[in-house]
């Protein structure tokens, strides 16, 4: 199986939107935004080619795909390195849609 890599970036991206849920509402609306997480990851583990290449540069190989969390604006930004001797994917960055998307992929 494809393994999932979480770097730093994206598990701090997750602790910032799991705080925000927690504080601006309840820990019930932060429990779904992290199970509406743990199903997106899961997805892309299980169809690590899924997603759009819309925010990609045009030449990155593998290209930079991403998908969207259901029922909460935020979507997860991955390489898929399936050709690797150890297929691998790697969780780049988590971030709000409606956030400045080319500027924090390029941190």
């Amino acid at each position: 199986m494809t393994r999932l890599v979480l770097f730093a970036r994206a598990a701090d991206d997750l602790e910032q939107a799991f705080a925000y849920y927690l504080d601006a509402a309840k820990l019930q609306l932060a429990e779904r935004f992290r199970d509406a997480v743990g199903e997106a990851l899961a997805h892309i583990e299980r169809h690590p080619s899924t997603g759009s290449t819309r925010h990609s540069v045009s030449d990155a190989q593998p290209p930079l795909r991403f998908w969207t969390i259901n029922k909460f604006p935020y979507a997860v930004f991955c390489f898929a390195h399936l050709q690797h001797p150890d297929p691998h994917i790697h969780i780049v960055r988590v971030l709000h849609q409606a956030s400045d998307i080319p500027h924090h992929l390029q941190d």
